[in-house]
């Protein structure tokens, strides 16, 4: 992988590549670090097509940051392989998080004009992924929860996957990363995990107004620009509160793990 990361490198101008690096993901993903290019093997369920779209979507939106180039590649185990530059990703452990910004590039994502063949958004799959791998004792949750959210939804784009990690620096100011979830649907689903941290205790009031202030003041259509939020908010909420509950019990999410407590509580009482 590493010498065909350098040569897709050369391909881009680097003609003597240097340091080169290789990190995992809980995604099953593969990011392969050279200079100040990023080259992502994608997991193995990725559909090549419909990252393709993904990735023009990335290119042209304004919200992302953008790929070096808009090709998909097939790395040498046959999984799609795409280009991106090298970026600060903001800090989830720091006392200090760009929520604003963060709710206002959500808001401008989701009213861009939908493409006409942009896939459907992550979290269904992501949801039955986490039924498959939930304990005994959340697995009935996990099969309501997964059916209620196969419902009508609008064709707003959204990010898909989205929680803090997903910002990048990018020409001064924030951006979003990671396309591989990307697609139409409810926005809502965008703001699930701030919405389910938050109803959990793990998230304070001041970032949670903060993000979701910031979201309105943008034209987010996700949620009413005034009232409750919560009626459009409840249903992703506790899917990504019963998606993180799954993650931190198996150890799979280093963000979560130390929280897995208060989660799996707020799970037993959706189940009541």
């Amino acid at each position: 992988m590493q010498q065909w990361a350098r040569e897709v490198a050369r391909t881009l101008g680097r003609p003597s590549p240097g340091v080169v690096r290789t990190l995992a993901t809980t995604t099953d993903a593969e990011l392969t670090l050279i200079d100040d290019i990023v080259v992502k093997l994608h997991a193995p369920r990725t559909d090549a097509a419909q990252l393709a779209r993904r990735l023009d979507l990335a290119a042209a939106s304004g919200q992302f940051v953008p790929p070096l180039d808009t090709r998909v590649r097939i790395g040498p185990d046959g999984r799609p392989a795409t280009i991106w530059p090298l970026v600060e990703v903001a800090d989830a452990t720091s006392d200090v998080q760009p929520w604003a910004a963060a709710g206002t590039l959500l808001a401008g994502l989701h009213c861009v004009r939908t493409p006409g063949d942009l896939p459907r958004h992550g979290w269904p799959e992501r949801l039955d992924r986490a039924v498959h791998r939930a304990p005994d004792e959340l697995r009935d949750l996990g099969v309501r929860l997964a059916s209620e959210a196969r419902r009508d939804e609008p064709p707003t784009v959204l990010h898909g996957d989205w929680h803090l990690g997903q910002l990048g620096r990018w020409r001064g100011g924030w951006r979003l990363l990671d396309v591989d979830d990307a697609g139409v649907g409810d926005p809502a689903w965008d703001l699930a995990r701030p919405a389910g941290l938050w109803a959990c205790g793990l998230l304070g009031d001041a970032d949670w107004h903060t993000f979701l202030d910031a979201y309105r003041e943008a034209g987010g259509p996700a949620i009413p620009p005034t009232g409750d939020p919560w009626p459009a908010l409840d249903l992703p909420a506790r899917c990504a509160v019963f998606v993180a509950a799954v993650r931190a019990i198996a150890g799979g999410d280093v963000h979560s793990s130390g929280t897995a407590p208060i989660l799996l509580e707020a799970c037993r009482r959706m189940a009541q």
